[in-house]
């Protein structure tokens, strides 16, 4: 049956938001090529608008979601897509994450002018971020670093790099990858090892209403499945330690072809000066279960004051 209207797709409206969009349109014609025609709005966040403090200052994770669920909640769009790294762990009254596209390149990037590593940072070189969870990492590694904070889109933050306002920044390999800009920056991909990513880093989602059985239906197809199951370890570990842009946390699953799941989760405090790290192995199925009890772990090692000088 054909479509009255078209499936209208919200997003923000940076050069990657829309990359993502695209993509999922895309994806969306591709498997229903009669019945859906997919169109994007764009919607302008709280998160777009204030650029000029650290997203905890702010309100967090969902600053970058809020405007488009009202959208969503309102009728005014029928499917959002964000990239899940920015998704609080809990979804408005009616609202459901109902599909992962495949992920990513998880990793994140070191971009610097004159250094082809962490270790081949100047001394005291000057590091942008708006990311805890990135600033600590570079400092348990650096702590002679300066680490400053700079906001923006992609493009933005490669400009401050360029006009020499910083020695080095850092980015989601998979954001530079999809806006073919990986090349062109000379990122440096960080190991795991080095830098472990934020939870859901790399993932396209796309947010829906409950009770809309149709658009469900129809996204069923670009679901993947092994996505959603390392995802799953990965939030379930931060919803565990109330995670948001205020705490300072990395959670990373790998899933192998035996269906086995290997997860890494890591607490710090903001200054790099302590941290706390645990693994979890085990089979696909217990996957949230491992995520939790990772953040259960580590959220009594912390302890209560663990983030109070955040």
């Amino acid at each position: 049956m054909v479509e009255s209207r078209p499936l209208r797709i919200g997003t923000r409206g940076s050069p990657l938001a829309l990359y993502q969009a695209k993509t999922v349109r895309d994806q969306l014609a591709a498997a229903h090529p009669v019945e859906v025609t997919p169109v994007i709005e764009v919607i302008r966040t709280t998160g777009d608008k204030v650029r000029d403090r650290a997203l905890a200052e702010i309100g967090g994770k969902g600053l970058f979601t809020k405007e488009i669920e009202e959208a969503l909640l309102s009728g005014a769009i029928d499917l959002a897509v964000h990239s899940m790294k920015d998704m609080p762990t809990w979804q408005p009254g009616g609202l459901a994450i109902v599909c992962q596209l495949e992920r990513a390149d998880p990793r994140d990037a070191l971009l610097a002018r004159h250094a082809d590593s962490v270790a081949g940072l100047r001394q005291n070189a000057v590091i942008g971020s708006a990311s805890l969870r990135r600033r600590s990492q570079m400092l348990m590694a650096r702590p002679d670093l300066e680490m400053v904070l700079i906001r923006g889109n992609v493009e933005t933050r490669m400009a401050k790099l360029d006009a020499g306002e910083v020695d080095g920044t850092l980015l989601a390999m998979a954001g530079l990858v999809r806006l073919g800009l990986a090349d062109k920056a000379g990122a440096i991909a960080l190991t795991p090892d080095e830098m472990l990513p934020a939870v859901a880093q790399g993932v396209i989602c796309v947010e829906c209403r409950e009770d809309d059985q149709s658009t469900r239906d129809r996204l069923a197809p670009l679901n993947h499945q092994p996505t959603e199951t390392v995802t799953a370890a990965e939030r379930a570990f931060l919803e565990v330690l109330d995670g948001s842009c205020r705490t300072p946390l990395a959670g990373y699953a790998v899933l192998d072809g035996a269906g086995n799941i290997h997860f890494r989760g890591l607490i710090a405090r903001p200054d790099g000066s302590e941290h706390h790290s645990a693994e979890r192995r085990g089979l696909a199925a217990d996957a949230r279960a491992m995520g939790m009890d990772a953040g259960n772990e580590l959220k009594a090692l912390a302890g209560s004051g663990f983030f109070d000088d955040g």
